[in-house]
């Protein structure tokens, strides 16, 4: 591993806000084969999972590209929810519905819609909102003294902790009032939380174009390399193994206020292709930031750019690995 020499992103801001997140959604799968269809389906260790607990995972197809990432949500011993982008939510729930085949799991969309809750002040906020369940033998229990990936229930209201600070929150009816109380941010300042935290989301246009490691997703821990097998396990394995990756996910910062999802790097010169966008959010300091899947030999280069605008390196929260610039034949 080597230190990232570019600035970090910007810091959370310190006050604590809501966001409606029409661009995530919800597949519900119950039964009581729903943990094993799963396991057999995802990247990740899903026999694993506590009830309330939680994790990333990829669905991947046989050619070890990632369709969608997940958060895999265990509501319940037999029910467990997949978080993932809106405009994929349909395509994958019925391509898992297509391999239940006599598995006891129904595979069904969430209507209710999802909310985060984030900043650098969210866990109090949370705590207060939460307060009748964060109890033990009568006292309080801090927000901050959640685990990354546990959940908690109150009035109809099931909040989720995701490592990076923010937290998901799934209401039957209305928001607990501690959180309606809150300053409403929009969708793209959880999406900029999230490119700061250097989680990839896979939507329509990145879809069955990278392979979990290219996204860094085993760097977060979305793969599990000693399950069983699943759809793209053995590519997926044979590249953490054997092979040597030729792109990785990347952090950057480029003046342009509107960047989208998919659109192709340049490098300097402007005809060779460098890679591509997979998230992108206004920064708070202007702007945007963005996540990018980028060949490593031009990853330090400064001469990236998107329509000649030119992008500045920001570093991730973790190491990325060094590696070299070649890979197997897959």
């Amino acid at each position: 591993m080597s230190a990232d020499p570019s600035p970090p992103f910007a810091p959370l801001p310190p006050a604590a806000a809501r966001a409606d997140l029409p661009t995530l959604a919800m597949l519900e799968l119950a039964g009581a084969d729903a943990g094993d269809f799963l396991h057999g389906q995802l990247s990740s260790n899903v026999k694993a999972l506590a009830v309330d607990a939680a994790h990333y995972a990829s669905y991947n197809s046989a050619k070890g590209r990632m369709l969608a990432t997940l958060i895999v949500w265990r509501r319940a011993d037999d029910r467990y929810a997949l978080v993932l982008a809106a405009d994929l939510a349909d395509t994958i729930r019925r391509r898992l519905a297509m391999f239940v085949m006599r598995a006891k799991v129904a595979v069904t969309a969430v209507a209710r819609p999802l909310r985060g809750v984030l900043g650098a002040n969210a866990a109090p906020v949370i705590a207060a909102a939460l307060a009748p369940s964060l109890r033990v033998t009568g006292s309080p229990v801090p927000a901050d003294a959640w685990s990354a990936w546990s959940s908690r229930c109150c009035a109809g209201a099931t909040v989720l902790h995701l490592p990076d600070g923010r937290f998901l929150v799934d209401v039957d009816d209305a928001l607990p009032a501690a959180i309606a109380a809150l300053p409403v941010a929009g969708e793209n300042v959880w999406r900029w939380c999230g490119v700061r935290a250097g989680v990839p989301v896979v939507t329509a246009v990145t879809s069955d174009k990278l392979i979990a490691q290219e996204a860094n997703w085993e760097l977060l821990g979305g793969v599990d390399f000693r399950k069983g097998c699943y759809p793209g396990q053995e590519i997926i394995a044979r590249m953490q193994y054997l092979g040597r990756l030729k792109e990785r996910l990347r952090g950057f910062h480029i003046d342009t206020a509107v960047v989208a999802d998919g659109t192709a790097l340049a490098a300097h010169d402007g005809t060779t292709a460098a890679g591509i966008i997979v998230n992108a959010a206004p920064s708070p300091t202007g702007g945007s930031d963005l996540l990018a899947v980028v060949r490593n030999e031009l990853a330090d280069v400064f001469g990236l750019a998107i329509d000649g605008v030119a992008l500045s390196p920001r570093a991730l929260p973790y190491a990325v690995p060094v590696l070299d610039n070649v890979r197997v034949k897959l």
